[in-house]
C-alpha cells in the first residue's frame, strides 16, 4: 500500500480532537516497529489465521502495519466519524475482510462480535484507556494477545511490582490475568499533535488460567477498598468488612500490612472469601 499518512490527514482535513483524546501516530516506521515487536514477543511470524480488532484507528497508521501481517480479518471501531472515510478508502485497498464500526468501543462486546482466535491492537485514547483495559481484562481468556499503547504513567501502573508507589488496582487486575511486556517507549514528538507525556506500548498475553469475571469483580471491589486508603493498614481500610479481617488471619495476611504490600494472588485469595 503506497501512502503518506500526513497527506491523508491533510486531504481529509483531519485535526486531532482533544475531546476524544486523539494524538495521531503518523510515522510508518514506528507503526511497523510496534507490530513487529509484538509478533516477535509472541513468537509468531504474522497475524495469519487471527481476527484482529483495532480501537480508535484514526488515520490508519497502525491499521496498515497490522494489515501487512495478513490477519484473517480486521475490525476497526472508531468514534470519530471524520476517520470513517479514511477507513472506507483503506477497505478498498485491501483484500482482507474489513469491518468498520462507527461507535463507542466502551459499548461494544468484542468477544460476542468477533470470532476467535482474536487479538486487540490500539493506540488508546488517553481519556478512556483505563476503563477500556479494565473491561478487556475481565474477558482476557478470550484473546490471544492485546498490543496497547498508554501514556507512560498508566503503563508503569500496569506493570508495577508490590511495595511500589505505582502498584495499585490496575496492577493487581492486569497481573492476575496476563503476562505483560513493555515493547517500546515513544517520546511526544512521535505524535501529532505532540502530547506533554511519553507513551509506552504494552503487550498483554493472557495466562493459561485466568480468574473468571465473578472472581475479578470481587477483586475490583476489594482493591477499591484497600487502595482507596493505601497508606492505612488493612485493619483500617477493610474495617467495613470485619468477616474479611478474620480471613486475613486464616490465610496468613498480617492486618498491619498495607495494600501495596500484598501480591495480586493475595487479593484473589481474599476475594474468594467474599
Amino acid at each position: 500500500m503506497n501512502y503518506s499518512l500526513r497527506e491523508i490527514v491533510e486531504r481529509h482535513h483531519l485535526l486531532a480532537s482533544k475531546a476524544l483524546g486523539q494524538n495521531f501516530l503518523l510515522d510508518g516506521n514506528i507503526t511497523r516497529k510496534i507490530i513487529t515487536l509484538s509478533l516477535r514477543q509472541q513468537g509468531i511470524a504474522s497475524f495469519g489465521g487471527c481476527n484482529l480488532c483495532e480501537i480508535g484507528p484514526g488515520p490508519g497508521g497502525l491499521t496498515r502495519a497490522a494489515l501487512a501481517e495478513e490477519p484473517a480479518s480486521m475490525t476497526v471501531i472508531e468514534m470519530d466519524s471524520r476517520c470513517i472515510a479514511i477507513m472506507e478508502e483503506l477497505k478498498e485497498e485491501t483484500d482482507i475482510p474489513f469491518r468498520i464500526i462507527n461507535g463507542d468501543a466502551l459499548k461494544f462486546d468484542l468477544v460476542r462480535e468477533i470470532e476467535a482466535p482474536r487479538q486487540l491492537i490500539s493506540n488508546l485514547p488517553y481519556n478512556v484507556s483505563v476503563p477500556l483495559l479494565t473491561g478487556w481484562l475481565k474477558q482476557a481468556a478470550n484473546y490471544q494477545a492485546m498490543t496497547l499503547m498508554f501514556q507512560k504513567e498508566v503503563a508503569e501502573r500496569i506493570v508495577a511490582p508490590t511495595r511500589c508507589k505505582d502498584y495499585g488496582r490496575l496492577s493487581v487486575l492486569s497481573q492476575l490475568t496476563c503476562t505483560m511486556s513493555k515493547l517500546i517507549e515513544l517520546p511526544p514528538e512521535c505524535f501529532t499533535p505532540s502530547p506533554k507525556i511519553r507513551s509506552t506500548v504494552v503487550l498483554f498475553v493472557p495466562k493459561k488460567e485466568v480468574p473468571n469475571g465473578e472472581r475479578l469483580a470481587k477483586v475490583e471491589k476489594l482493591t477499591s477498598l484497600a487502595f482507596g486508603q493505601r497508606r492505612k493498614m488493612l485493619r483500617q481500610s477493610l474495617k467495613s468488612m470485619p468477616q474479611l479481617l478474620d480471613k486475613c488471619r486464616d490465610i496468613g495476611i498480617e492486618l498491619t500490612a498495607r495494600a501495596e504490600e500484598l501480591p495480586p494472588e493475595a487479593f484473589l485469595q481474599l476475594a474468594d472469601c467474599l
